[in-house]
């Protein structure tokens, strides 16, 4: 009986260590007096204080209980004029690059006036009747003309209007780090669509966590499989060491909260795309589906590039990627071993039945493509 019960012991305890668990917060039944403290000084109390709202803003009803609890529906109220236009116009920089209130992070006296007020104020109140649905509103505003506009500007038009406040045109710029790693990995349908999960360590060039730790014995140990490929959401984010191929392209450090990321252009941008393993795999393996499905040069071109930028290329752009692929060619049939180098980069099978100085060309002028404007740029 008792080798039983330290079976079953053991068995509850390994069951236990697999359930995840977090940090949750209770309220005490008898609160703690809190105080101002006198020139910050933590001993020096000065005027007691309890649980409240500032005045200017609107005021915190009695039927609420002055909690975590309270505070939350005070903030969703219909009546609270700020939380569903500060989040409303958050999806509005994310959709078009600057929000309707250029100041995303300040609604204040010294903030900028809203563009469109009465937009708004519209698509807040819709905002809220929906039940705070931010997929309703995401697809309302994705489906509007306003959206949908063309993003080609002309000279006067620009002249009148340089950074298109007046909505004239549709939105363009680049991409964020997120979903530039994201786009690579759906065009070349390598990208896991799972959702929830674990923390995932994708590709990453060895020895930075080594560098960053007290005894250089913590070392990155690198996702197998799916989760190598899973949205960039996912990926496991390290304080001292972020992911590098993201904060090339400007994903915030997270050690401070961001409301409006910045966007530069940068040459080390271009080297990503070119090395790393995530964009040259993600070539590779696009390339082989262009050879697959594709029988002439043109119609692989055509297939490859539509693909990247959802249109067909011009006539001048045919003969250019063309151009580029015969110089290709021609340096891998030359150099073999380069070849089979490139093709063998990432964990994801390489197709045997191709062949390797071919799908070396060919992933050679998807990375060309990858690294296009068009393919980064939000247009």
């Amino acid at each position: 009986f008792r080798s039983q019960l330290v079976k079953l012991r053991s068995r509850l305890t390994k069951l236990q260590k697999n359930i995840p668990t977090t940090m949750v917060m209770h309220e005490n039944e008898k609160r703690r007096d809190t105080f101002v403290l006198l020139r910050g000084v933590y001993d020096q109390h000065g005027e007691k204080v309890t649980a409240a709202v500032p005045q200017v803003l609107p005021a915190f009803s009695p039927k609420l209980p002055t909690n975590r609890l309270g505070l939350a529906r005070w903030l969703t109220s219909p009546d609270h004029p700020l939380t569903a236009r500060v989040y409303v116009n958050r999806l509005w920089q994310q959709l078009f690059g600057v929000g309707l209130v250029k100041t995303v992070g300040d609604f204040g006296s010294q903030g900028e006036w809203p563009s469109h007020p009465e937009l708004l104020d519209w698509l807040s109140v819709e905002f809220q009747q929906s039940g705070w649905d931010v997929k309703h509103l995401l697809k309302q505003i994705v489906l509007s003309s306003t959206y949908r506009q063309s993003s080609r500007v002309t000279d006067e038009l620009y002249e009148r209007d340089p950074e298109n406040r007046l909505l004239a045109r549709g939105p363009r710029f680049r991409l964020d780090a997120e979903t530039v790693r994201d786009n690579a990995l759906q065009i070349s349908g390598l990208l896991v669509a799972k959702q929830g999960g674990p923390s995932v360590k994708p590709y990453q060039p060895p020895g930075l966590w080594e560098a960053v730790s007290y005894d250089g014995n913590v070392t990155y140990e690198q996702s197998t499989g799916d989760g190598l490929y899973r949205r960039s959401l996912y990926t496991y984010w390290k304080r001292q060491s972020p992911p590098p191929g993201l904060m090339a392209f400007d994903a915030p450090t997270r050690e401070t909260c961001t409301v409006s990321r910045p966007r530069t252009n940068t040459p080390l941008q271009a080297l990503v795309l070119m090395n790393d393993p995530t964009y040259v795999e993600a070539a590779r393996v696009l390339a082989a589906q262009t050879l697959q499905k594709q029988a002439s040069e043109t119609e692989r071109i055509d297939f490859l590039f539509r693909a990247a930028t959802s249109r067909l290329p011009a006539k001048a752009e045919q003969q250019i990627l063309s151009r580029i692929l015969q110089q290709q060619t021609s340096i891998y049939h030359h150099d073999p071993a380069a070849a089979a180098k490139l093709i063998n980069v990432g964990e994801s099978p390489v197709d045997k039945t191709l062949k390797p100085t071919e799908l070396a060309a060919w992933t050679m002028l998807a990375s060309m493509i990858f690294n296009m404007d068009e393919t980064l740029t939000k247009q």
